[in-house]
């Protein structure tokens, strides 16, 4: 069977789109080839890989990556850009593609404490978490989302 591809793009590629490309592959991974990249990648957030093992999601060979890298080479079923700037500056992806745009909250921009920012970035994950496994029902209900 054939992987629906499914790329993830944010501007930084350094938290919201990475989270997303783990929990996707952590949740349906058997069912969709997960990628995430960035307008203008800047490595990932170190508190995006922390709050990702405090669920168990690793993000074992995952890198900031830029669009660039898939643009024309790559063909995807679904781009989901998951933040504004992504929305408004994303590239036309050759094919028929489905493209949906999940705005969340940068955590990566939140200003505070270590333990304010690592609640944002925990707040992040869930929200994007939880949408994935919105998402996932409303494909198929026969996916059922891994805990």
């Amino acid at each position: 069977m054939d992987k629906t591809r499914v790329l993830f793009l944010c501007t930084g590629n350094s938290a919201r789109s990475q989270m997303a490309e783990a929990l996707l592959r952590h949740h349906a991974g058997d069912r969709f080839e997960v990628y995430s990249a960035g307008l203008e990648p800047k490595g990932i957030h170190p508190y995006t890989e922390q709050v990702m093992q405090e669920i168990g999601v690793q993000l074992t060979g995952q890198y900031s990556k830029n669009v660039g890298e898939y643009l024309g080479k790559t063909q995807f079923g679904y781009v989901i850009t998951v933040c504004s700037n992504a929305e408004e500056k994303c590239p036309t992806f050759p094919g028929p593609i489905q493209r949906f745009h999940w705005a969340f909250d940068d955590p990566a921009a939140f200003e505070g404490t270590d333990e304010d920012k690592l609640r944002k970035f925990r707040e992040v994950r869930d929200q994007i978490d939880e949408r994935i496994c919105e998402w996932l029902a409303e494909l198929a209900p026969s996916i059922v989302p891994r805990k």
